[in-house]
Parts: C-alpha cells; sequence; structure tokens
C-alpha cells in the first residue's frame, strides 16, 4: 500500500516488490567472502527494516533472505513479529522459537513466543512464555500487561487454554 510512496533503492532496476524480490534472488545466487556475506546480511536487514514499515509480507521475505545467508536472533524476532501482524501464528511462533534456541536469555524471543501463542488461542503456553520473559526483564510493564491478559483469557476460555 505505502511501497509507492517509497525512495527506490539505486540497484534495483524494476522498484516493485516483485523487482525487490527478484534482484534479492540474483544477488543471493552470486558466491560471496565472509565480509561479503555478513555485508549482505547488513543490507537485507535494513532492506527489511524499511520494508517491514510498509509491507509486512516483502519483509518477511527479506528476513528470510538475511536469514538465509547468516541465522541471527534478531532477524528470527523481527520476521516472527511479520509474521503475527500477517496474522500467521504458526509461522510466527516457529521463528519465536528459533529466535529462543539461538538466544535463550532474550525476553523478546520469549514475548514473540507468547504472542503468538495468544494469536493461536494458545493459552497457557502463552502464560508460560510470559512468565519465562518476566524472569528475564523483571518489572517489564509491558509483559506484565500481556500476561495478566493471557491469564484472563486462560479463565474466560479454558478449552481453548488447554492446548
Amino acid at each position: 500500500m505505502l511501497f509507492p510512496l517509497t525512495s527506490p533503492i539505486p540497484n534495483v532496476r524494476n522498484w516493485s516488490i516483485e523487482g525487490v524480490i527478484s534482484y534479492a534472488k540474483i544477488e543471493e545466487k552470486k558466491p560471496m567472502e565472509q565480509k561479503h556475506v555478513e555485508r549482505r546480511m547488513a543490507f537485507l536487514k535494513l532492506q527489511a527494516n524499511t520494508a517491514f514499515k510498509q509491507e509486512y509480507k516483502l519483509a518477511s521475505k527479506l528476513y528470510g533472505l538475511a536469514i538465509d545467508h547468516a541465522e541471527s536472533a534478531t532477524l528470527y524476532a523481527n520476521r516472527s513479529l511479520c509474521k503475527l501482524l500477517m496474522g500467521d501464528g504458526e509461522g510466527a511462533l516457529s521463528d519465536a522459537l528459533r529466535c529462543r534456541m539461538l538466544r535463550p536469555d532474550c525476553a523478546k524471543a520469549c514475548y514473540r513466543q507468547a504472542t503468538a501463542h495468544m494469536l493461536l488461542k494458545e493459552y497457557k503456553q502463552a502464560c508460560h512464555a510470559l512468565l519465562d520473559a518476566q524472569k528475564l526483564d523483571p518489572g517489564n510493564a509491558e509483559i506484565e500487561r500481556e500476561l495478566r491478559k493471557a491469564r484472563e483469557l486462560m479463565k474466560n476460555h479454558p478449552a481453548e487454554g488447554e492446548q
């Protein structure tokens, strides 16, 4: 929706969602040295961050391309958020779990996992993930608010909370 209002990336000839994805795929196939891989991952992350504000689906694909170059907990967390905002609870949960595996001490990863469980109406699992987040980031008001919400939903929807 906002894509036509953005500034084109100089190296992308076809300035469209398909053009950006096509450009990234072509560049991805070229052999690279490690420093180029890291530079490329940073470039794709920057593109994904920019696209995130405009188009979640494109951002999710770009985060995926960056992950293909080098796994990163931050990239998984960001792609998880994109998937959440697109309503893909299973995909968001998968990325959040991978993020937690890569960075077990990251409260944001626990929070993303909980949010995915909430979207899937798995309130009991959301509570467990939020309790983990709370241990890692005590006093975080957003985590505490979501935990209260998850507990309330679990009480009001016990069958859904047991999934």
